[in-house]
């Protein structure tokens, strides 16, 4: 019974501190604002319905997102001078369509498949000039159907998937750092290394990392907390997208056998079969097409030189390609990128190794597996987005060596615009 005196209203309980749950269920978690007064910017925000969407984040997840938003428009910026100096022919009197810079590469994959299937009008791997285009899971494709069907531009829905898909993952990874790193307490430091990465550009453009990141690292939050379907359901849907769901997968098998403290605690061992029922069916749809169970690899063969070399070929093959003047300068670069991705990614096993954080180490270290055993390296730049391992070890030797910070800041932020640019005007695979 209260013993306040009358007319006196008790003080509001004090906020909890947010918890450590995936972002795209648990954002309730997050400390909620105290409403201030009726004033007209207060009943403006309420009759928008954004004071509600507002209380869902903590203050941390406000300044991470907003940093995202910043790195978002610099890469839109770069996107707009790219398409006016740096023209496709030296007599160009008008600049590019303004989407055009995206519409490179992979995104063109992406967009033949949502738009015309797999196998259009009979056509397949028997097909002279086919694109290999089953190389590709389908997650990412179906979604940007999807999404065209209230988008017209297809260019404009896949960048559209990956600026929301962005979001969520910035937010997960911000919430998975202020585990691992307690110094950096609102993960901001993390984020900011992994949007000012060299391979950051891949994250704004109609590709599939941010999307995968969206699942992957919300899956990996409630792993943690050993809430294991929903675990298994977020790896699950990240196997649609990418091939390293399996990977994940993998890493939160390890984890849950980690956890496993009894008997009772084996009940969840079953979840751990879901991711691998995507890829399953994706196999059994190509094989119906094509007589094919492996129609996936073998295209990835066809195309990208991705069939089976030991590792020190493969490493052999990539320095030959880099170092010895046999392709044009532009294909050296990549070549000596992905080198280098190589040896970061090598030396990123070996310190999780080193701090036996075993489900991390497998992750990366199937990765690097899959990655360097084909003819030569391919992607492995890219791949360094997926490895959140990475961007927290760098904010945590940043925080503990305060030079390191703006040391990496002067070497990733130009070598990031230069990869920008590099895809933006269509020459980043040389």
């Amino acid at each position: 019974m209260s013993t306040l005196p009358p007319g006196v209203r008790p003080a509001p309980p004090r906020p909890k501190s947010p918890e450590l749950w995936p972002v795209a269920v648990e954002f309730r978690s997050a400390q909620k604002p105290v409403r201030h007064g009726g004033g007209p910017a207060s009943r403006a925000l309420r009759a928008a319905g954004l004071e509600r969407v507002a209380a869902w984040l903590s203050p941390a997840d406000r300044r991470v997102l907003w940093l995202y938003l910043l790195t978002r428009i610099s890469v839109w910026i770069t996107a707009h001078g790219a398409r006016w100096l740096f023209p496709q022919g030296s007599d160009v009197r008008e600049a590019a369509p303004v989407l055009a810079p995206f519409q490179q590469w992979d995104a063109n994959h992406y967009l033949h498949i949502a738009r015309d299937g797999y196998f259009p009008a009979g056509t397949g791997p028997w097909t002279d000039g086919w694109d290999n285009r089953e190389a590709f899971l389908p997650g990412f494709p179906m979604l940007l159907r999807a999404v065209h069907l209230i988008v017209p531009s297809w260019t404009a829905a896949g960048l559209l998937i990956s600026f929301v898909a962005g979001a969520v993952a910035v937010l997960a990874l911000s919430r998975i750092a202020r585990a691992y790193v307690p110094e950096d307490a609102d993960g901001h430091r993390t984020v900011l290394f992994f949007l000012l990465s060299p391979c950051a550009v891949f994250l704004a453009v109609g590709y599939t990392e941010a999307l995968f990141l969206a699942f992957a690292l919300p899956a990996w939050l409630a792993a943690r907390r050993h809430r294991w379907a929903l675990a298994c359901t977020l790896t699950a849907l990240a196997t649609t997208v990418r091939v390293s769901g399996l990977f994940l997968a993998a890493a939160i098998a390890v984890l849950f056998v980690l956890s496993v403290r009894s008997r009772r605690d084996w009940r969840g061992a079953a979840w751990m079969a879901l991711p691998a029922l995507p890829p399953l069916a994706y196999s059994w749809y190509l094989h119906a097409h094509t007589g094919d169970w492996m129609a996936w690899k073998h295209a990835q063969e066809r195309g990208w030189y991705r069939d089976f070399h030991a590792p020190w070929e493969a490493w052999s093959n990539t320095w030959n390609a880099a170092f010895d003047g046999v392709h044009t300068t532009g294909y050296a670069a990549m070549f000596q990128a992905e080198l280098a991705a190589m040896v970061v990614g090598l030396a990123l096993v070996a310190l999780l190794v080193r701090h036996r954080r075993w489900p991390e180490a497998v992750y990366v270290a199937l990765s690097l597996w899959a990655l360097g055993t084909s003819y030569w390296y391919v992607s492995i730049p890219r791949a360094t987005l997926l490895w959140w391992p990475l961007w927290m070890g760098l904010a945590a030797v940043s925080l503990r060596r305060p030079w390191f910070r703006t040391a990496y800041l002067c070497v990733a932020v130009p070598v990031s615009a230069l990869v920008a640019l590099a895809f933006l005007t269509g020459r980043w695979a040389g």
